[in-house]
């Protein structure tokens, strides 16, 4: 996820950085620069890079291909034309993460110190097993199945940009299943009723209905028993059961058998790898791996809300902590799992 943001966001600028033999860079700058920002700020990420897609996730996989093949005829059109605008929207559609992207990144962390995790499938489901098992505090990301995994805590716009300035939302499971009064599997029944991955849904059934209908009949079969099949017609063969399994017995590895280990930066190492070829600049390279250095010696995280400002979960009753002048920031704190500014409030 994040190696997408970095190859959009450098395309969106029109100025995708390559090595002499036109190779795209702008992963690798992220990368290194966003690590050393978080790293900076206390925070220890830890990288999930997913693993074999599961067999269920084909039919959307097939669905992004039609979707990418729409997409290049009309960038074609729009190049055509010469239409700026449309050329870089569908610029950013056709933007993939390859195997080697993955790899040089992988190789960029191990230089850097930085630990990562190679899931063999899914990477928000192996970051719900670190979470469950106390290994890291939270997962970081914008997709909405690590909560339908089982991770406790989801951080949501961690990883944006500064310049977005994007409130982080720190997400708790324990309280959605509260607020919802709904069980983690009636919870996963609903998850696949608004739509996942790995199964269709009904049409004609959004997160109303579906919020709806799982408060009413607690399971999808029981849904499918009483639900009106003319006017709320099930995809055929839905293979919803499969799904659910999916997400209660994910592929992952045992939390226990990772060991999360934070290295010494190999210096030398870096500026070999991103500096000539690579044609990074040696000075900033230089200047980066001193705050690197300098951020390993920082003392050992805090949580979360050490570092940024608890916000309330309304505007107004931010108002009415802003009147309190509860909403000040505090002092610096550390977590696992990603990092970003928050409303330009962290310290």
């Amino acid at each position: 996820m994040s190696l997408y943001q970095f190859l959009i966001a450098v395309r969106a600028e029109g100025a995708q950085l390559t090595t002499e033999d036109g190779e795209t860079t702008s992963h690798l700058v992220g990368t290194f620069y966003r690590t050393i920002r978080l790293l900076e700020h206390g925070i220890k990420p830890v990288y999930v890079f997913d693993g074999k897609p599961p067999e269920l996730k084909g039919g959307e996989l097939n669905k992004r291909m039609e979707r990418r093949a729409e997409a290049q005829k009309s960038l074609d059109k729009a190049m055509e034309a010469g239409d700026q605008t449309e050329i870089d929207k569908f610029n950013k559609r056709l933007v993939k993460v390859t195997r080697q992207h993955a790899d040089e990144a992988k190789d960029l962390l191990k230089l850097m110190g930085v630990p990562y995790i190679e899931a063999p499938c899914e990477a928000e489901a192996q970051c719900a097993a670190m979470v469950k098992a106390g290994k890291i505090f939270a997962t970081a990301t914008e997709d909405m199945d690590s909560l339908t995994f089982g991770s406790d805590v989801v951080l949501r716009h961690l990883t944006f940009s500064e310049a977005r300035k994007m409130p982080i939302q720190e997400i708790h499971l324990k309280t959605v299943l509260q607020e919802l009064n709904l069980s983690q599997k009636e919870f996963i029944d609903l998850c696949i009723l608004m739509g996942c991955d790995y199964t269709d849904s009904i049409r004609g059934i959004g997160p109303k209905k579906s919020i709806e209908l799982i408060t009413k009949h607690r399971s999808i079969e029981k849904i499918l028993e009483n639900v009106d099949k003319e006017k709320y017609p099930p995809p055929e063969n839905w293979n919803f059961q499969g799904a659910r399994d999916l997400f209660e017995n994910p592929d992952v590895t045992d939390p226990e058998t990772i060991e999360l280990k934070w290295g010494e930066p190999d210096e030398e190492g870096m500026i070999k790898f991103l500096c000539g070829f690579r044609r990074f600049s040696e000075e900033r390279v230089r200047n980066g791996i001193k705050k690197l250095q300098k951020a390993r010696g920082t003392s050992t995280q805090a949580r979360l809300d050490g570092f940024f400002t608890v916000l309330g979960t309304t505007p107004a009753k931010r108002k009415i902590e802003d009147k309190k002048g509860k909403n000040t920031p505090n002092k610096r704190g550390k977590t696992s799992g990603g990092g970003g500014r928050g409303r330009g409030r962290a310290k």
